[in-house]
């Protein structure tokens, strides 16, 4: 079966021939989204300012000012580089109990496929 960008992480399967394969549009760009948000500034070559390197936020001071500058940030990046994703909301909180744990909410439309959608994602340090 065809699809439109490798899954990461890269895994054999038969079934889409080599490696498995991201079957819809929205999941392909949902995966570029946690790839933004992953990737650290300086990490993809050629692009030193591509990615927001949400790691480095785990160890930041949990005050509103931090959570703020992460969505900013959060926000800038999209804008330049997944420009056809319309975010309407970020949440960042870190569990009261747990202050070694970063959880991530984002909220966003695609209008060419006229597709609401959330990524969620929990980043803990080691």
């Amino acid at each position: 079966m065809q699809g439109y960008s490798p899954s990461l992480p890269i895994r054999l399967d038969d079934s889409d021939g080599s490696f498995a394969m991201n079957k819809t549009a929205l999941d392909s760009i949902r995966q570029d989204l946690k790839m933004l948000l992953l990737t650290n500034p300086g990490e993809k070559m050629m692009d030193p300012k591509f990615g927001v390197g949400i790691k480095r936020y785990l160890f930041e001071q949990n005050v509103p000012s931090v959570s703020g500058q992460l969505a900013t940030e959060i926000q800038k990046q999209i804008e330049k580089y997944i420009n056809f994703v319309v975010v309407s909301d970020i949440q960042v909180f870190v569990p009261q109990d747990d202050e070694n744990v970063l959880n991530l909410k984002i909220i966003f439309s695609i209008p060419s496929l006229n597709v609401t959608d959330q990524l969620n994602l929990s980043l803990q340090s080691n």
